[in-house]
C-alpha cells in the first residue's frame, strides 16, 4: 500500500476491518516540546508503529464553497442531505449531450454550472440548475434549448453547445443522513444540499478521533484525523508484532490476579524514599521482580522509638508475631486524657507536675500537685466567667495510699471521693497508674486497646531475624492504617520477600516472560519498615491516619484593665456578701456554691452559676457526695491544698483588701471607725 494522507485513510476505512497496523512515513511533531495537546497525540516520529483499534466521529465541519464559510455539525445532526453533482463533469455542453445520449438515460436531464452563464440579456448563477430539454437549432446555431426555473416562472433559454463549463450532471435520488454521506465513498468532497442549513450548497469535511495502541505507552492513544502525517498500511506483515504495554503496581493490584507475576521495572518514582529499608536501592529500572498476591492482613500500625533524643519511625506489619507489654502512657494535657478515655473502661492518672488551676475562670477549676491520682469520669461543661460554657474532664480525686484490697478501696473512695474539673487546655502533666503485665501479641493488643498507646517489645519476630523494635525502650503506637500492600521478591532473591504499597510507590513495570514458581513453605517478609521523618509527617497528615482535632486554645488572659475590673466585681460581690447574717442560707432552688469569706472567718453560699456543671456525656452518673465527706467545700481555699504554693498578683490582692476596707468603714461595722 502507497502511504496516504492520514485523513484519507481514516475516511476509507472499513471499521469492520479493525484492527489495523499503520506505520508513520513521515513524522509530525509540534513546536513547544508539547506530547499531548487535550488528551491526543501530536507527536508521531517516521516509523512508529500504530495498531488502531476503533475510529470515533468527533465532529463534521460543513464549508460553504462561495464563501469559504465554515460550521460545524455534532455527530447526531438529523438533517438530510442531496448531492448537487456528480463526481463527472464536463468542460462543454457538447460533451454533457453526447455523455447523456450514448447513456441509457435520454433528455431531459437536469445540470449546472460552476460558473455564470450570460445569454439572450439573462444571467444564470453559478450552481443554478437548469434542465437540458433537446437538442436544436436557433439562429442557425446549434443550441440546447433549457429550462430555468425562476421565482414560479420557466424560462426557455438557448445555450449555444460550445458553452463552457465545467458543467455537472444532476440526477435526483433520496436524501440521506450525514452518516450515510460520510459511509458513502462516492459522495466523498460533493457539493450537497441540505434544506435545514442556510447555505444552498455545502460539502462536508469530517474530523475522526483514532484510539490506537503504541509500544511502551499504558494508555490508549488518541490520535487526531487531521494531524498532517502520512501511514501506509502494514497489517498484513505485522501480524507477529507484540505491542508492550506498561503497567503501574496500582494496575497490577486492581487486577487481582493470577498471581506469581514476573515483572520488570520500567520506571522508579522520582522523589526521596519512603523506606529506609535495604531493598530499597535495588527498585532500578531493568530491576525484575516476582509478584506474589496482596499482602494479608491490609492494616498496618504507626510506631515511634520513645527514650532517644531522635525518635525513629516505623511501620508494623499486621502479621508482627512479636509480643508486647503495655507501659504506662503519658498526657500532657487533659484534653489527652479525654482522648484517650473509654467509657467501661477505668483510667487513673498521677499528676507529675504542680499546676495551678484559673479559679478566676471557675472556683471549681481545681489545682493539682505531684502525686495527685485521678480517675477519669468523663466530658462535661461548665460555666466560665464570661458566661459562656467551657469544656472541662471531669474527675475524681483518689487517695494517695492504696490498699491492698481492691473493693475496700473502691468503697473508700468513694465515700472520701471529690470531684476534680480541669479544662481541656489544662496544661497539666500526667502519667497512667496500671499494673498490667501481660505479653500481648500486636493483633490482640490493638484489638482490646485504643490508639495511641504505649508498649515495650518483650520478644522479637522470629520470622525477622533483625527485629530492630526489641533495642527500644519503649514504642508509641500511634495509627493503625488499612493499606493494601503487594509481596514482592527480588529475582535474584526469591527466598526474601517484601512488601510494597502501590499507592504510595507506585513502579511502572511491563511483564516479563517466564512463569515463576511459589517458594517451598510460607513466604518469608519483613514485617517492620522504618520510615523516612519527610514520608512520616506527610502520612500523618494523610487521611489514612485518623488524626484528632488538636486540643481546645485556653482563653484569652486578661489584662491589666481586665484583672482591675474583675477585683472591683469581686469587691461588690463581697459586699453583698457581708450584708448577709452569718450562717444565712439561699434557697434550695437556686443553684450555688460555697465561698470563703475572709472578713467573716465563715462559709456562706452565693447564688449563681458560675461552678454548675451542665452535664456528663458519656458518664451519666458520679458518685454521690455526703455532706459530712466533703471538706473541700468548706475549708480555707489556702489549706485546701497545702503543697501547691499560691501564686497571685501582689497589686490586685492590695486593691482588694483596699476596697474591704473601705466597704466595712461604709457599713459602721465594729472594725470600722466612725467618721463622725
Amino acid at each position: 500500500m502507497e502511504p496516504v494522507p492520514l485523513q484519507d485513510f481514516v475516511r476509507a476505512l472499513d471499521p469492520a476491518s479493525l484492527p489495523r497496523v499503520l506505520r508513520v512515513c513521515s513524522g509530525v511533531y509540534f513546536e513547544g516540546s508539547v506530547y499531548e495537546i487535550s488528551g491526543n497525540e501530536c507527536c508521531l516520529s517516521t516509523g512508529d508503529l500504530i495498531k488502531v483499534t476503533q475510529v470515533r466521529l468527533q465532529k463534521v465541519v460543513c464549508e460553504n464553497p462561495k464563501t469559504s464559510q465554515t460550521m460545524e455539525l455534532a455527530p447526531n445532526f438529523q438533517g438530510y442531505f442531496t448531492p448537487l453533482n456528480t463526481p463527472q463533469s464536463y468542460e462543454t455542453l457538447e460533451e454533457l449531450v453526447s455523455a447523456t445520449t450514448q447513456s441509457s438515460k435520454q433528455l431531459p436531464t437536469c445540470f449546472m454550472s460552476t460558473h455564470r452563464i450570460v445569454t439572450e440579456g439573462r444571467v444564470v448563477a453559478e450552481d443554478q440548475l437548469l434542465m437540458l430539454e433537446a437538442v436544436v437549432m436557433h439562429l442557425g446555431i446549434c443550441c440546447a434549448r433549457c429550462v430555468l426555473s425562476m421565482e414560479g416562472q420557466q424560462v426557455i433559454l438557448h445555450l449555444p453547445l460550445s458553452q463552457k463549463g465545467p458543467f455537472w450532471k444532476w440526477e435526483p435520488s433520496a436524501p440521506r443522513t450525514l452518516l450515510q454521506v460520510l459511509q458513502d465513498p462516492a459522495l466523498k468532497d460533493l457539493v450537497l444540499t441540505c434544506p435545514t442549513l442556510p447555505w444552498h450548497s455545502l460539502i462536508l469535511r469530517p474530523q475522526y478521533e483514532i484510539q490506537a495502541i503504541m509500544h511502551m505507552r499504558r494508555t490508549i492513544v488518541k490520535i487526531p484525523s487531521t494531524l498532517e502525517v502520512d501511514v501506509e498500511d502494514v497489517t498484513a506483515s505485522s501480524r507477529h508484532v507484540h505491542f508492550i504495554k506498561p503497567l503501574l503496581l496500582s494496575e497490577v493490584l486492581a487486577r487481582e490476579g493470577p498471581f506469581p507475576l514476573s515483572m520488570e521495572i520500567l520506571e522508579v518514582p522520582e522523589g526521596r524514599p519512603i523506606f529506609l529499608s535495604p531493598w530499597v536501592g535495588s527498585l532500578q529500572k531493568g530491576q525484575r521482580l516476582c509478584i506474589y498476591g496482596l499482602a494479608s492482613p491490609p492494616w498496618r500500625v504507626l510506631a515511634s522509638s520513645k527514650g532517644r533524643k531522635v525518635p525513629r519511625h516505623f511501620l508494623v506489619s499486621g502479621a508482627y508475631q512479636g509480643k508486647l507489654r503495655r507501659r504506662p502512657r503519658e498526657f500532657p494535657t487533659a484534653y489527652d486524657l479525654l482522648g484517650a478515655f473509654q467509657p467501661g473502661r477505668p483510667l487513673r492518672v498521677v499528676a507529675t507536675k504542680d499546676c495551678e488551676g484559673d479559679r478566676e475562670e471557675n472556683p471549681e477549676f481545681t489545682s493539682l500537685a505531684v502525686g495527685d491520682r485521678l480517675e477519669v469520669l468523663g466530658p462535661g461543661q461548665a460555666h466560665g466567667a464570661q458566661g459562656s460554657d467551657v469544656d472541662v474532664l471531669v474527675c475524681q480525686r483518689l487517695s494517695d495510699q492504696a490498699g491492698e484490697d481492691e473493693e475496700e478501696e473502691y468503697e473508700e473512695e468513694a465515700e472520701s471521693s471529690e470531684r476534680v474539673l480541669l479544662p481541656l487546655h489544662f496544661p497539666g502533666s500526667f502519667v497512667e497508674e496500671m499494673s498490667d503485665s501481660r505479653r500481648y501479641s500486636l493483633a490482640d493488643l490493638t484489638a482490646q486497646f485504643s490508639l495511641p498507646c504505649e508498649v515495650k517489645v518483650v520478644a522479637k519476630d522470629t520470622s525477622h531475624p533483625t527485629d530492630p523494635l526489641t533495642s527500644f525502650l519503649g514504642l508509641r503506637l500511634e495509627e493503625k492504617i488499612t493499606e493494601p500492600f503487594l509481596v514482592v521478591s527480588l529475582d535474584s532473591e526469591p527466598g526474601m520477600c517484601f512488601e510494597i504499597p502501590p499507592r504510595w510507590l507506585d513502579l511502572t513495570v511491563v511483564e516479563a516472560k517466564g512463569q515463576p514458581d511459589w517458594p517451598e513453605g510460607s513466604l518469608p517478609r519483613a514485617t517492620v519498615e522504618e520510615l523516612t521523618d519527610t514520608f512520616y509527617y506527610r502520612l500523618r497528615k494523610s487521611p489514612a491516619c485518623e488524626i484528632q482535632a488538636p486540643p481546645p486554645r485556653p482563653p484569652k488572659s486578661q489584662g491589666l484593665s481586665g484583672q482591675r475590673r474583675h477585683s472591683s466585681e469581686g469587691g461588690v460581690k463581697r459586699e453583698k456578701c457581708l450584708q448577709l447574717p452569718h450562717g444565712a442560707g439561699t434557697p434550695a432552688s437556686e443553684p450555688h456554691t460555697r465561698a470563703f469569706c475572709q472578713q467573716c472567718s465563715s462559709s456562706v453560699r452565693l447564688t449563681g452559676k458560675s461552678s454548675q456543671v451542665l452535664g456528663l456525656q458519656q458518664h451519666a452518673l458520679l458518685p454521690k457526695s455526703k455532706a459530712k465527706t466533703l471538706p473541700g467545700f468548706t475549708k480555707d481555699d489556702s489549706s485546701m491544698y497545702s503543697k501547691i504554693p499560691a501564686h497571685r498578683p501582689a497589686k490586685p490582692q492590695r486593691q482588694d483588701l483596699d476596697e474591704e476596707t473601705a466597704l466595712h468603714k461604709g457599713r459602721n461595722l465594729p472594725n470600722a471607725e466612725d467618721p463622725h
